[in-house]
C-alpha cells in the first residue's frame, strides 16, 4: 500500500484538497434539491369540483337573489369529511332547497352525487402550479403521485448499480461528468415536458445521474485525502446536504411554480458539468488499474496546486512503477461483484455493509413519512431537517475520531432503534417525550449516515470500492422504498410498525461489531491489501493472547 506515502509528498490536506472540497460539495447542495423536489412540486393543495355557479360567470349570472360564494358551495358541493367540501364529488343538480332554514346536506347519497367530470378547481394561495394540479393527480388519480416518486427511487437504485460498476472501470471524474450532464439535460427537460408519464421518465434519469453524483463526490475526496483528514472531508460531504435542505426549503419558498422550480436547481448542473473537466481524475485509481503515466501527470499536477512543486517533480515513471510494484504486479482488472460476494475477506464486509445501509433507508424515509404531523409549513419543516442535521453530523466527526468508525457505526444503530423502541411504551398523551425520542431517533440515524459514509468507503480496495458503494446504495434504496410499507402493518396493531423499525435498526447495529476497525488505517488498493489486513489481525489477536499468557504465568 504505497500510495499513502506518494500523496504525502504532493499533499494529503492541502490547497488542492481545499478547492476540490469547494467543487464537489457545492453540487451536492442542489443534489439534495433533486432528491427533496417533489414535497414542493408535487404537493396536493386543496381542491374540490368546477361546477357552473360557482366557476363560469354566465351560470353566476343566472343566480336568483344575492347568493354568496359560501351559499353556492353548499348547494353545488357535498360536504366531505371534517364538514369540508367534498374533493372529488359534487352534487348533480344544485340543492336549493339546503338554503332553507334548519336545512342541512347531511342526507344525501351517492346517487345525488357525481364524480368531478369538468375537472378540478384548486387553491393557489400556497402553490401556483404543482404536478398535481398540471395533471389532476387527484381522486382516482391519486396512486399516480406517490408513483412518481417510486419511480424516482428506484432510478436511483438502478443507477447506484450501473454507475458504481462503470466508475470502477471508466474512472470517477469520468462518470461523474457525464452525471452531470445528465441531471443538467434530463432535469431541464423534465420542466417542459406536457405529458406525465414523460416526466416520470426525464425524473428517472434524472435520479439515475443523482445516484452517480453522490457515490462519485465521496469517492474522489476520500481517494484524494490522506487517512487522518478524511473524516474530516467526509463529514464536509454529509453537510452538504444538510445545507441542501436548507437550500431546497428556501429557494422552494420564493419559486410556487414547479416548472420554475424544476428548472432552477437543474440548470446549475450544466455549470458543474463544465468545471469538472478541470477535476482531477482520482490517481489511487488511474496507479491501481496500471495507468500510470495519467496518474503522474494527476500527481503532479496536485503537487503543483499544493505548492510541493518541487517534490512532483522527483515523481518519474520509475519511481511510481517502483513505489506501486506490488499493486501494479497484481491482476485485478476481472474483479467484480463476484469478486465481493465470492472472496472471504470482503464477503462479510459486503453482506454487513449493505445491512446497515438498508437500515438506515428503511428506518428514516419510512419514519419521515410522518413528518408532516409536525406542522402545516413544508418550507420551514424542511430547512429545520438541515437544521437539526448540522450539529449531529459535526458531533459525528469528533466521535469518529475518538470512538472509531465501528463503534460510531454500531452506537449510531442501535440507539436509534432503541429511541423508536421505546416510544412503544410512552403514552400518546405524553407528546413531549414522544417527540423528543423521535427527534433523537432521526438524529442518531444522521450520525448514522455520515459513519457509513466513510466506513464503507475505507472498507474496500480501491479496485472495487465504486462497486461496493454502488451496493451499498442499492440496499439504501430498496430500504426507502420498502420502509414506507411498513405503517400498513398498523392494522394489526398501532405497535408494530415501531417494533419492526426499532429491532431492524438494532440488529444491523450489533452486526456492525463484527466489521474490522479501519480509523488511521491507509485505504486498501488491492484485493491483497484486505487479505493483508486480515492476517495482520489475526496474527496482532495471537500475539496479544500469547503476552496475556505469558504475563499470567
Amino acid at each position: 500500500m504505497a500510495f499513502p506515502e506518494l500523496l504525502d509528498r504532493v499533499g494529503g490536506l492541502g490547497r488542492f484538497q481545499v478547492l476540490q472540497i469547494v467543487a464537489l460539495v457545492t453540487p451536492i447542495l442542489w443534489v439534495t434539491s433533486q432528491n427533496m423536489l417533489e414535497n414542493f412540486s408535487a404537493a396536493v393543495p386543496r381542491h374540490r369540483c368546477w361546477v357552473p355557479l360557482l366557476d363560469n360567470d354566465t351560470a353566476q349570472a343566472s343566480v336568483p337573489g344575492d347568493l354568496g360564494p359560501d351559499a353556492l358551495l353548499d348547494i353545488s358541493i357535498p360536504p366531505g369529511p371534517a364538514q369540508q367540501p367534498h374533493q372529488c364529488r359534487r352534487f348533480r343538480q344544485p340543492q336549493w332547497q339546503l338554503m332553507e332554514p334548519n336545512t342541512t346536506a347531511t342526507n344525501w347519497s351517492d346517487a345525488d352525487t357525481e364524480p368531478c367530470e369538468d375537472g378540478w378547481v384548486y387553491d393557489r394561495s400556497t402553490f401556483m402550479s404543482t404536478i398535481v394540479t398540471t395533471w389532476d393527480l387527484v381522486c382516482d388519480s391519486q396512486a399516480l403521485r406517490p408513483m412518481a416518486q417510486s419511480i424516482y427511487l428506484a432510478g436511483i437504485l438502478i443507477g447506484a448499480a450501473v454507475c458504481g460498476h462503470a466508475s470502477d472501470r471508466l474512472g470517477r471524474r469520468r462518470v461523474l461528468t457525464w452525471s452531470y450532464l445528465q441531471v443538467a439535460v434530463s432535469g431541464t427537460t423534465a420542466a417542459f415536458i406536457p405529458t406525465f408519464p414523460l416526466y416520470c421518465l426525464f425524473r428517472f434519469l434524472v435520479a439515475f445521474a443523482v445516484a452517480g453524483v453522490m457515490m462519485n463526490t465521496a469517492s474522489l475526496m476520500m481517494e484524494w485525502t490522506s487517512a487522518r483528514a478524511r473524516p474530516l472531508m467526509m463529514t464536509l460531504n454529509a453537510l452538504g446536504f444538510s445545507f441542501g435542505h436548507v437550500l431546497t426549503g428556501s429557494v422552494a419558498y420564493g419559486v410556487r411554480n414547479w416548472r420554475i422550480l424544476q428548472l432552477v436547481v437543474s440548470v446549475p448542473f450544466f455549470l458543474y458539468f463544465v468545471h469538472s473537466w478541470w477535476l482531477p481524475e482520482s490517481a489511487r485509481w488511474l496507479l491501481t488499474v496500471g495507468k500510470v503515466d495519467q496518474g503522474l501527470k494527476e500527481l503532479q499536477r496536485v503537487a503543483a496546486i499544493n505548492r510541493k512543486k518541487a517534490e512532483g517533480d522527483t515523481l518519474t515513471m520509475e519511481v511510481l512503477r517502483s513505489a506501486m510494484e506490488e499493486e501494479l504486479s497484481g491482476n485485478q482488472a476481472h474483479a467484480g461483484v463476484g469478486t465481493l460476494l465470492h472472496t472471504p475477506g470482503l464477503r462479510l464486509r459486503t453482506v454487513i455493509s449493505m445491512l446497515c445501509w438498508f437500515s438506515f433507508g428503511f428506518t428514516f424515509y419510512g419514519l419521515a413519512l410522518n413528518l408532516h404531523a409536525l406542522g402545516s409549513n413544508i418550507f420551514l419543516l424542511q430547512a429545520l431537517i438541515g437544521v437539526v442535521d448540522f450539529p449531529v453530523k459535526v458531533v459525528s466527526l469528533l466521535l469518529l475520531k475518538y470512538l472509531g468508525r465501528r463503534l460510531c457505526q454500531a452506537s449510531s444503530l442501535v440507539l436509534s432503534g432503541l429511541c423508536i423502541l421505546a416510544n412503544i411504551l410512552v403514552p400518546h398523551e405524553i407528546e413531549v417525550l414522544r417527540s423528543s425520542l423521535a427527534v433523537m431517533g432521526l438524529g442518531s440515524l444522521g450520525a448514522a449516515f455520515t459513519c457509513a459514509t466513510i466506513f464503507s468507503s475505507e472498507l474496500f480496495p480501491t479496485v472495487l470500492r465504486m462497486t461496493a458503494v454502488g451496493l451499498c446504495q442499492i440496499a439504501t434504496r430498496g430500504g426507502a422504498i420498502i420502509g414506507p410499507l411498513v405503517p400498513l402493518l398498523g392494522i394489526y396493531g398501532s405497535w408494530l410498525p415501531l417494533l419492526v423499525y426499532g429491532v431492524v435498526s438494532v440488529l444491523s447495529g450489533l452486526a456492525a461489531l463484527l466489521l474490522p476497525e479501519t480509523r488511521n488505517l491507509p485505504l486498501p488498493d488491492t484485493i491483497q491489501d484486505i487479505q493483508k489486513q486480515s492476517v495482520k489481525k489475526v496474527t496482532g489477536d495471537t500475539a496479544g493472547q500469547s503476552i496475556l499468557i505469558s504475563t499470567r504465568l
